[in-house]
């Protein structure tokens, strides 16, 4: 069953009643402008299987609601040209006694809309308050408040400029904190091999892939530097040093890949620096990051990465 707030049409009775006094266009777009937002009752015939109660409720031409797969079979109004038009009203008070349908429907007027371009062979426009403001709807009017509606029911998407130099760190961090860990993790010690070997040249490739075409990155493969470990028989360490342009605030400056042997599994670790100071974060294999702990200013990041190792 309908709310009865919902019903509070009061606004829209207004314009209407301006409307109706000199019909101009602008009072027309004014009441069209409520009753798109609106819940308009519209006489039915009763649809089949309904609950007692709500049966009950229409029988005493009372509103309601129906469930979405109840077929409704709407009441036309006969216009003195000979086509069908679809009476609607803002409330039962515009109904007279001897008008009344069988059942009284509570529909939010896109619904309206929707009954209307499914029974476009029947149906040739609407009528709002028929029998005392008379406000005639055509389709093309319907149409346009549909197209309206679809609209604003479209994502808006939002142009977000950015400098060159903020474009370069945005593409920096993509590169170290998805695009590089994607990649080891998917070619696990093959990757790693490939990124010892050529360090600066191969990490460029990254930033091609982030770069429009036409564009490149303006580092250099001298700006990085690539060094590996081999801290156990079982785990070996490769350390990447970033350009000294990522040495800010939200940029990922330094990464430790760690390769273990016997499981033959990658771990992906970052030193990122935050509002809060400089942090070790880590990147999983779903692609998930977190920031772990803060990173100690001792120099002593291997010791502390290595730690994050053993604990796994």
């Amino acid at each position: 069953m309908a709310d009865n707030h919902k019903f509070d049409n009061s606004k829209l009775e207004e314009a209407l009643e301006e409307f109706v006094k000199d019909r101009q266009k602008e009072k027309y777009a004014g009441v069209m402008e409520i009753l798109e937002k609106s819940v308009v009752l519209v006489p039915t015939m009763p649809p089949k299987d309904l609950d007692e109660e709500t049966q009950k409720l229409m029988q005493e031409g009372k509103p309601v609601q129906l469930p979405k797969d109840a077929k409704i079979l709407p009441c036309l109004l006969r216009k003195e040209s000979g086509e069908m038009a679809l009476p609607i009203f803002t409330s039962p008070a515009q109904i007279p006694q001897d008008k009344k349908s069988p059942a009284v429907l509570a529909m939010p007027f896109f619904g309206v809309i929707g009954m209307v371009m499914a029974n476009q062979e029947k149906i040739e426009a609407v009528v709002l308050n028929p029998f005392t403001h008379s406000m005639v709807l055509t389709k093309a009017i319907l149409e346009v408040a549909k197209k309206r509606k679809d609209a604003l029911s479209k994502p808006q998407t939002k142009t977000i400029k950015v400098t060159e130099k903020q474009f370069q760190n945005l593409a920096h961090n993509r590169v170290a904190m998805y695009l590089l860990p994607k990649y080891l993790f998917e070619n696990k010690e093959e990757g790693l091999q490939k990124l010892q070997k050529e360090e600066g040249e191969f990490l460029l490739h990254f930033y091609d892939e982030v770069y429009p075409e036409g564009r490149r990155t303006a580092f250099t493969e001298d700006d990085f530097s690539v060094m590996t470990l081999n801290i156990t028989d079982t785990v070996q360490l490769t350390r990447v040093d970033m350009p000294d342009e990522a040495m800010k605030k939200g940029m990922c400056y330094r990464v430790y890949a760690v390769w273990e042997r016997d499981t033959q599994e990658v771990s992906y670790y970052t030193l990122e620096k935050t509002e809060q100071g400089n942090y070790i974060g880590r990147i999983w294999a779903d692609g998930r990051h977190e920031l772990v702990e803060q990173a100690p200013d001792n120099g002593a990041e291997i010791e502390a990465v290595m730690s994050l190792v053993t604990k796994m």
